[in-house]
């Protein structure tokens, strides 16, 4: 079995604050990140806080708001701060992994397709054999820029599966990722 990993990306006060910020699916999300955390704890694997901080006043540093969201209760193994949009290359938790001996990356968090799919695509560049749980990862409705055409979270996240399966990761449900640390 390969050393796994479990990372909650940007799961932050921070979005609370944004104006697309939308609690509707949340307590979904709530439930199985979870779910998720408290099978890699039973587990034994570590469960790693990832957090955005940027010049945006909601995820600076001074706004007091880089932080884990208030219903997460887990202790993680480690926290790492990030400036860009991947987890990996600017954070620490490269180094960190390396140290560990982490093989494989379980990816959950906050937004679907901006940092949880960009580190995806980071950590297969990188090497690491990563389990996308997409029903752990929270996003919010978007336009385009050009049409106006909207985009339900449910759509981004069937988008971000399609470009991400069989080329930068698994696409796997909680239970999937879980059973998968019992190989």
């Amino acid at each position: 079995m390969k050393k796994t990993a479990l990372l909650l990306i940007d799961v932050q006060e921070s979005f609370r604050h944004r104006p697309y910020w939308n609690e509707d699916e949340l307590p979904a999300f709530q439930a199985k990140l979870q779910q998720l955390i408290a099978g890699a704890e039973q587990r034994g694997v570590p469960v790693i806080n990832i957090l955005h901080e940027d010049g945006d006043a909601a995820f600076s540093a001074e706004s007091g708001l880089v932080r884990p969201q208030a219903w997460l209760s887990h202790r993680p193994a480690a926290t790492f701060v990030k400036h860009v949009h991947n987890a990996l290359t600017d954070s620490g938790l490269q180094p960190w992994l390396i140290r560990h001996g982490i093989q494989r990356l379980i990816v959950s968090g906050i937004r679907t397709e901006q940092c949880c799919e960009t580190t995806t695509r980071v950590a297969s560049d990188l090497g690491y054999e990563v389990d996308f749980v997409t029903e752990a990862t929270l996003t919010f409705a978007m336009s385009h820029p050009l049409s106006g055409q909207a985009f339900s979270p449910a759509q981004i996240r069937a988008k971000t599966e399609l470009v991400l399966a069989g080329r930068f990761a698994d696409i796997v449900s909680v239970e999937q990722a879980l059973a998968k640390l019992e190989r």
